[in-house]
């Protein structure tokens, strides 16, 4: 598997050959030629209206103005473009919103991929009668 994203010698971003300057430069189907296979065909068949509304609002607000007030959105399937970097986005996770800022890392994956729907299960000790050996504890 080649490396997708690296930084160069100056710690400059590139994305496969392309510098973020570039990228952002680029259309929204120049940079789908760049992605991995899934995120182009999605863009390919045809973004849908909410998708195209997201796009147009991230390329109209500024990284500051994001920060302090993120985009709010249920798309968890809109792929990560250049016009999103720096950018901080509310993500909708099915119970509340949370922030995510994007980084130039980012590109190519889903927005939902960096938020979690589901809470990790820590589980705790069986309590009294869960099993036949717990009825020998003491109650102290």
């Amino acid at each position: 598997m080649s490396q997708e994203y690296r930084t160069g010698r100056e710690g400059e971003f590139t994305y496969r050959g392309h510098t973020l300057d570039e990228l952002q430069e680029m259309d929204v189907d120049e940079v789908a030629e760049l992605l991995p296979a899934r995120q182009r065909r999605t863009i390919q068949r045809g973004l849908t209206q909410e998708h195209e509304k997201l796009i147009e609002k991230a390329e109209r607000l500024d990284a500051e103005e994001s920060a302090n007030n993120p985009i709010r959105t249920h798309l968890r399937d809109m792929p990560v473009l250049p016009a999103f970097v720096d950018k901080t986005f509310a993500i909708y996770t099915g119970q509340s919103f949370e922030r995510v800022r994007i980084e130039p890392e980012m590109i190519g994956h889903y927005l939902g991929e960096f938020q979690l729907t589901r809470k990790s299960v820590s589980h705790g000790q069986a309590g009294i009668g869960a099993t036949r050996s717990s009825k020998f504890v003491p109650l102290k």
